[in-house]
């Protein structure tokens, strides 16, 4: 069977493939109850288990689907099973979520969508760690109204139709079906006198500053989940949450790492002199400026370690390295001073070479002598 990436939902939900039904559901129950965001405010891991338990559950629970998953495991769902925002789970099992917290059922107050937005920052700010504010065009409350939905501001009466209960149940032969109530849609409550600004819905487009705040170190492209700050909920739910997604600036001469995004990377032109005398270079760092000990004899390429020069851990103690790659700084059109000097130079170096010279010139001579060998045998 073709990886997925996925867990076998039995594995998930922590159950035989003999389960049944009120063992999925109890599974579920403790699962959802552990992982709820609610209980759980910018923990974006236990927001995936939740996801994760969900999706589960639909498949398991649904006799078709989980004949299907036993024949053919995740390659035989496709794309049909999931869930992109926990406002889709709470919609979906409704039911199940209002018999846990104390919701009313099919006709139980809905909880507000979560809502999505990006936010770049300046790699200065992330540094340092910042507070913005986002500016969200979404939902706010009805000041006509108050929210309430109703001209009047007169509560909501219970539907006449569905008793309140926000479904109806009609009789298909043998079979009992359940639906939503088209006169209340669902919600249980009907108003008489809706509201022209809002349609009789408590709420508006309009626009909402939200203060946040960027830790320090954070990485480009994680989310950051603001809880309570996504879309209002009709008749007084609870809202949904704001997930934000931060873009990092790049920096003009800071590289972060790979391996380890606390760590940075610099390289810096040091004059040729001091590679090879030794002596002290002046280099940026995240609090202005500092000098780095440069050690006689170092070759381009080397790599000079400043411990603690990096960036303060994402929400971890401690701070990253600053790594220094040292580069030759070569003039191209040297003063007349500097270019007698490197002739000085130059007339020296064929007499006294380097390390790296002296071993490619054995290397050549090498490599001669095996051509003069092999020229002799023609």
């Amino acid at each position: 069977m073709p990886d997925t990436g996925k867990r076998d939902y039995y594995e998930v939900l922590g159950v035989g493939r003999d389960a049944d039904d009120g063992e999925l559901k109890s599974a579920y129950r403790r699962l959802a109850l552990k992982f709820h965001p609610d209980k759980n405010p910018g923990d974006d891991t236990a927001e995936e288990r939740f996801k994760e338990a969900a999706e589960a559950y639909e498949v398991l629970s649904n006799a078709d689907k989980r004949g299907r998953y036993d024949r053919f495991g995740h390659e035989g769902m496709g794309d049909q099973v999931g869930f992109s925002d926990v406002s889709d789970i709470f919609g979906a099992f409704s039911d199940f979520f209002g018999q846990i917290f104390g919701g009313q059922g099919g006709g139980g107050v809905r909880r507000g969508a979560s809502l999505r937005a990006e936010i770049l920052v300046p790699f200065d700010e992330m540094a340092e760690g910042a507070s913005k504010t986002l500016s969200l065009r979404r939902r706010v409350a009805c000041d006509d109204c108050d929210s309430t939905g109703s001209a009047d501001r007169k509560p909501p009466l219970s539907c006449s139709a569905c008793g309140g209960q926000g479904f109806i149940v009609s009789s298909e032969g043998f079979f009992a079906m359940r639906r939503a109530c088209p006169r209340c849609r669902g919600e249980g409550t009907t108003i008489e006198n809706p509201c022209r600004g809002c349609r009789g819905e408590g709420l508006v487009m309009g626009r909402r500053e939200i203060d946040l705040k960027i830790p320090a170190g954070v990485y480009d492209g994680i989310t950051l989940r603001v809880p309570g700050e996504g879309e209002p909920a009709p008749n007084g739910g609870a809202p949904g949450d704001l997930n934000v997604r931060v873009r990092v600036q790049e920096h003009d001469v800071f590289i972060r790492s790979p391996e380890d995004p606390a760590d940075l990377f610099l390289q810096v032109p040091v004059p040729m002199a001091t590679a090879v005398l030794g002596g002290e270079v002046e280099i940026p760092s995240l609090e202005g400026s500092l000098t780095l000990d440069v050690e006689a004899g170092t070759a381009p390429g080397d790599t000079i370690r400043v411990r603690g020069g990096g960036l303060q851990r994402f929400q971890r103690s401690g701070r990253g390295h600053l790594y220094v790659r040292v580069l030759y700084d070569v003039p191209k059109r040297p003063t007349r001073k500097l270019k007698r000097a490197y002739e000085a130079l130059r007339d020296v170096e064929h007499g006294e070479p380097g390390p790296s010279r002296r071993s490619f010139e054995d290397g050549l001579k090498a490599h001669m002598r095996h051509i003069e060998k092999r020229k002799k045998k023609k």
